[in-house]
């Protein structure tokens, strides 16, 4: 070979290993969608994919983060144009319809390429036997009170029962003071406060709004809890504008102290810590009918996991995955957001150290987890028919049992 061949041979060589490089850390950029990053303390997420990141090198990660609803509309354009991010958090309620429009991805391949031994993961979330989802946390729904409203009113007792509630928030409520006792968001924009603040009391006192996987809203557990709702709602003991309510809106009210109680998840005390420090603040079970003694439905959400069906970058992805899902990754992850772990064999210590955090261990070990919702063909849709009508109840159109008629004829032509 002459010496002209030779740099030539060595030029060509380096300008490959130059491209190939240059494709490498292209193809290991991943975006990473998610509500998780604001309702953990600033930094937290950003310094476990920095962690990632310097265990992988090639890849890095990009996290686009916004509020719950903000989030759960990118994921709906996203999926519909084929342009959502490589990993994707996903609620589980999600799941069933984004696997149908074949947005995410089925992990399964995946799992048995990298040898993942999916034993340790708590649950899986499947649809037609393929796995879709992973929750990397799950987080309780208790109620939230304000403890120094409750003792300023007089209400020396937590509540655990309906007629507690009631008359707790009955003391609560002051409407010179905008003051009122419980928070209620029935956005259709955002409609998982069906889920979260109206279910919830069914589930609470080991009631069903199934039956052999088909609706029942018709039952008297499900209509009595509507009536309840209606009561609290007629007698003017929620804060007003129900109707355009969201999440945010009933976390944002309960920081500033218009609202003594609201049904929210475990994952926003760091939130309402950060927002209002000085705020005193406890958790109980949502309270069940009165006479009921048996094990408390707890109303629960995850931070579940997946990967786009578009993603040009699969295996990366999983092993991002992978990573969220070890036990000492996970462990740390739920422990700095208060959440009951993914991995089986995590060990969060945040129940040796936060007394709020213990208590809901405790409600934990002494309930079920309990969210119908959770794999349902269009969940998030089934919870916005529902709203639909519980908002012409409350509206005075119609009785609870007429919404819970109503409501079920739309279910049962979904299903």
């Amino acid at each position: 070979m002459t010496f002209r061949k030779t740099v030539l041979l060595l030029k060509s060589t380096a300008v490959a290993l130059a491209l190939t490089a240059t494709g490498a850390a292209a193809e290991a950029n991943l975006e990473f969608i998610q509500w998780w990053e604001p309702e953990l303390p600033a930094g937290a997420l950003r310094e476990i994919m920095d962690d990632f990141e310097a265990q992988n090198p090639g890849i890095t990660v990009e996290l686009v983060s916004g509020p719950y609803a903000a989030t759960r509309d990118q994921i709906v354009i996203g999926a519909a144009s084929g342009t959502l991010s490589d990993v994707v958090g996903l609620d589980g309620a999600w799941v069933n319809d984004l696997a149908k429009q074949n947005a995410i991805a089925a992990m399964d391949p995946l799992m048995q390429a990298s040898d993942f031994d999916s034993d340790q993961v708590a649950a899986i979330i499947s649809l037609n036997g393929n796995s879709y989802m992973f929750p990397v946390a799950s987080f309780v729904y208790p109620v939230f009170m304000n403890v120094d409203l409750l003792e300023e009113s007089g209400v020396d007792t937590i509540p655990t029962t309906r007629s507690e509630f009631v008359d707790a928030a009955r003391k609560l409520t002051d409407e010179s003071k905008n003051q009122y006792g419980w928070v209620l968001p029935l956005s259709l924009q955002a409609p998982n406060g069906i889920q979260n603040d109206v279910m919830s009391w069914v589930w609470a006192s080991g009631k069903s709004m199934l039956k052999d996987g088909q609706p029942d809203l018709t039952n008297q557990d499900v209509v009595g809890t509507l009536e309840f709702v209606q009561s609290m709602y007629d007698e003017g003991l929620i804060s007003p504008g129900a109707f355009a309510k969201k999440e945010q809106d009933k976390v944002e009210e309960f920081v500033n102290g218009r609202v003594a109680m609201m049904v929210d998840s475990l994952a926003h005390i760091n939130l309402i810590r950060d927002r209002n420090p000085d705020l005193n603040f406890a958790i109980t079970a949502v309270p069940a009918v009165d006479g009921y003694d048996g094990a408390r439905g707890l109303p629960y959400a995850s931070w579940g996991i997946g990967i786009a069906e578009n993603s040009e970058h699969k295996e990366e992805a999983f092993k991002l995955v992978s990573y969220l899902m070890s036990p000492e990754v996970n462990a740390k992850l739920v422990s700095i957001a208060n959440a009951f772990p993914g991995n089986v064999n995590a060990e969060p210590d945040f129940v040796t150290t936060d007394e709020l955090f213990a208590t809901a261990f405790e409600i934990f070990q002494n309930g079920y987890l309990a969210n119908e919702f959770v794999g349902l063909p269009v969940a998030e849709e089934l919870m916005r028919q529902l709203g639909v009508e519980v908002q012409q109840m409350l509206d005075g159109n119609q009785t609870a049992a007429e919404a819970a008629a109503k409501a079920q004829t739309k279910w049962e032509a979904e299903f």
